[in-house]
């Protein structure tokens, strides 16, 4: 989850974006009532487009092109036009001897920008993402070798920097599970216990878990809230212990979760049916909210199609922006948003396609 802090004058003219990365290019999205949207033509139509990081004053974009790779371009003016340096702005060092195959995450904090990688690697940028250095201390991590690929990749997908503290940063990927810095990223320490890696002979070890997303709300970042390949999970004391919160909801397969903007104890999921089927539960479209941090769910589809629907949400494919405003993208192409939390849904697109990423502001 990308948090962005934005400063909105009561009397002013509001208006919510979205950026929505999908398998064939980059659609955005500007509505003033979250019922009515106006979507852009395809940006980068020939690329898949993973990560997208949206600010009041840029857009950040990462695309693989089949043929050159990998890269981040920027806009200035919410998709009118784009910036996309000479350079491979994110790449390994040659005495890695190992090729960037995609960026999974971008994520800002302050005048740092992170990215989230494939293979599983941390970059960091401190010139506004025109060059990122690689975070030495967790690729020479002792596990490094013992990662592994899961279903969809081995990569970094989720980067959660402290709020106030800039030397602290947790991460998560697929498979290898949870570690923490508290040095700026010199050492990494695996934060699993707790949750379970059944597809492994020690079904709770210390790193190999396929943790598929993490979330954490700023003004409580000692709170973590996890969906692993199989559970659903809460930690209390920093990532240190994890403990089930799966009761309550049809399945504990799934990959999307995400925290209310400003109910720290509120957190939403989209679970599917495991392992191989992946459709949601009696193919009802629900997002299911928890405002008690995961002791108690309640399915929401007012508005939302409740039956035959068939289509997944993946990891990024969930998001909120600053005023209440849930939003999901599927990988039928369709995309979602709630102005009230949840309790009721509006369709921004349909018909796109596969949605890999979708991320929200207010301006």
């Amino acid at each position: 989850m990308t948090w962005v802090t934005v400063s909105i004058e009561e009397d002013g003219v509001v208006e919510f974006q979205l950026g929505i990365g999908t398998r064939k290019g980059l659609f955005l999205a500007r509505s003033e009532d979250r019922e009515n949207w106006e979507l852009s033509e395809p940006k980068f139509p020939m690329e898949a487009v993973r990560a997208v990081a949206l600010t009041p004053a840029k857009v950040y974009a990462a695309a693989v092109n089949e043929h050159f790779g990998p890269t981040i371009a920027t806009s200035a003016d919410f998709g009118e036009t784009w910036s996309e340096p000479d350079h491979a702005p994110v790449a390994f060092p040659a005495d890695t001897e190992t090729a960037l195959e995609g960026i999974w995450q971008i994520v800002l904090a302050g005048d740092v920008v992170y990215a989230g990688v494939e293979p599983s690697a941390l970059f960091r940028s401190e010139d506004g993402g025109e060059t990122f250095e690689l975070v030495r201390g967790l690729w020479d991590h002792e596990h490094r070798p013992h990662w592994t690929p899961g279903g969809g990749g081995q990569m970094i997908h989720t980067i959660l920097p402290h709020p106030t503290d800039s030397q602290r940063i947790t991460v998560a990927m697929s498979t290898g599970g949870v570690y923490r810095t508290e040095d700026g990223g010199k050492s990494w320490t695996a934060s699993n216990r707790g949750i379970s890696a059944e597809f492994l002979p020690d079904d709770e070890p210390e790193f190999g878990q396929c943790v598929h997303k993490v979330a954490m709300h700023p003004a409580r970042p000692e709170r973590f809230f996890l969906q692993n390949h199989g559970g659903v999970y809460r930690s209390d004391d920093d990532a240190k212990t994890w403990k089930s919160i799966a009761g309550g909801l049809p399945n504990d397969f799934g990959f999307a979760m995400v925290v209310h903007p400003s109910k720290p104890d509120t957190v939403y999921n989209f679970p599917l049916v495991a392992d191989v089927l992946r459709f949601p539960p009696e193919g009802r479209c629900r997002v299911y909210r928890s405002e008690d941090a995961g002791e108690t769910w309640t399915g929401l589809g007012n508005g939302l199609p409740d039956k035959g629907f068939y289509a997944g949400v993946l990891r990024d494919g969930m998001c909120v922006d600053a005023r209440d405003g849930i939003y999901f993208g599927t990988r039928s192409g369709e995309v979602w948003a709630s102005p009230d939390g949840g309790d009721t849904w509006h369709q921004v697109a349909a018909h796109l396609p596969d949605v890999l990423c979708v991320r929200a502001q207010v301006v």
